[in-house]
């Protein structure tokens, strides 16, 4: 039985741990490959050479030193950066209309405002790397490798989908790329993120596992259950607390007697960062991954905000003003503020971008018509990926000696 168990958790990482021959600051990202197309890149004069920049918002560090403000970056990154999302949050409010006219069906979380999160993190993580996320999973998936076909197709439950149909929004999944959901109840992905990080550290796969949850589930026990033993056996665990401010309708400082969720590990290290950042996100996750190799789980909190409510049944005004939306995508955007760092450096010029804000549109539209017209699953789909097959493993009774059934 060990073996076979062993067996089965092989087959479920064997995808994820392909050793990468690209560097670890390679994009997962589909459609950053192309995001701008080489003979473009010569003809607007985009230059290629590494450059540093400085982020503004300095790291918050708990039992560990901050990496350091100046981050590594490149033309091509950045542009990449603002390519893909611009797409992501063209992809979310095109799932706004889906949901409005009845084309989603179900809970509908969505992430704009939030893209500087995954962006920066796939800047630093490669295939080798899983990731775990609770319901908000859109764009997550799409970092993995994902594809808009396949996140349109499986918001509407067609066969196209990456769950096939049968996930819908809150179950994202993509084996290959190493994401492994989209998970629906609160927290629970806290302790299923330990599992894949002892897997990998069983299997002595070079890789670490993000474990996502939001300040809403930073209460949850199974949170720090799940901390303690990743940190008892020194799992390369990296625990991701996206804190938008609000649990559903709840601030933060009404629900947590301690906001400062990257202490909350108590044993275990963390660092607070400018979530609306790429740049900042991207270099926290590099350090923490270093460390988390090394020397076991690593708590990052990333200071976000989400535009729209909790989910679509959440008109996300009532327990905020507008104002405060409002001030946040003037003053911490974190497309603009990619969009103010690429003119500032003269690396793209306002038609420049136009150009790819009118192909990530372009993008998401076909997509979005493909996935229209996608079929809807079988109906014998009703009755597949519930068992898990059991490699002819024999199941005993109480008494290991009068029951035996032999699994399928």
């Amino acid at each position: 039985m060990a073996q076979q168990l062993c067996h089965r958790t092989r087959s479920l990482l064997r995808l994820s741990a392909i050793v990468s021959s690209s560097s670890a600051s390679s994009s997962l990202i589909p459609l950053s490959d192309s995001i701008i197309p080489r003979q473009q890149q010569q003809r607007a004069g985009f230059a290629a050479d590494a450059l540093t920049v400085d982020v503004p918002v300095p790291f918050k560090a708990h039992k560990c030193d901050a990496p350091s403000l100046s981050v590594e970056t490149s033309a091509q990154e950045l542009l990449s950066f603002f390519k893909t999302m611009f797409t992501m949050r063209r992809m979310e409010i095109a799932a706004d209309s889906l949901y409005k006219s009845k084309f989603i069906r179900g809970f509908c979380h969505l992430y704009d405002g939030q893209e500087a999160v995954c962006v920066g993190m796939e800047a630093s993580l490669n295939q080798k790397d899983c990731i775990i996320t609770a319901y908000r999973d859109h764009c997550i998936h799409l970092g993995r490798g994902g594809t808009l076909l396949e996140v349109f197709s499986e918001l509407m439950g067609r066969k196209d989908g990456c769950s096939l149909g049968k996930g819908g929004s809150m179950h994202m999944y993509n084996k290959k790329g190493g994401f492994f959901g989209g998970n629906g109840i609160v927290g629970a992905q806290t302790p299923l993120g330990a599992g894949l990080a002892f897997a990998q550290k069983y299997l002595k796969v070079d890789g670490v596992t993000l474990t996502m949850y939001g300040d809403g589930a930073a209460n949850q026990g199974q949170l720090f259950e799940a901390m303690n033993i990743a940190a008892l056996w020194s799992l390369p665990v990296i625990f991701v607390c996206e804190n938008n401010h609000y649990g559903m309708g709840t601030a933060e400082w009404r629900s947590a007697k301690s906001p400062e969720y990257y202490k909350r590990g108590d044993y275990v290290p963390g660092m607070k960062v400018d979530g609306m950042d790429c740049l900042a996100v991207k270099q926290a996750v590099k350090y923490a991954k270093e460390y988390t190799l090394k020397n076991g789980p690593f708590v990052l909190e990333f200071d976000t905000y989400r535009y729209h409510g909790h989910s679509m049944s959440d008109p996300g005004s009532t327990y905020r003003t507008r104002d405060e939306i409002s001030g946040v995508r003037q003053e911490r955007d974190p497309i603009e503020r990619i969009r103010k760092l690429l003119l500032s450096l003269e690396i793209a010029s306002v038609s420049d971008l136009k150009t790819l804000e009118k192909e990530a549109k372009s993008e998401v539209d076909e997509a979005l018509a493909k996935a229209k017209e996608s079929p809807q699953p079988d109906t014998s789909e009703l009755f597949s990926h519930i068992w898990v097959k059991g490699y002819g493993a024999e199941a005993y009774g109480a008494d290991r000696k009068e029951v035996v059934v032999k699994l399928p």
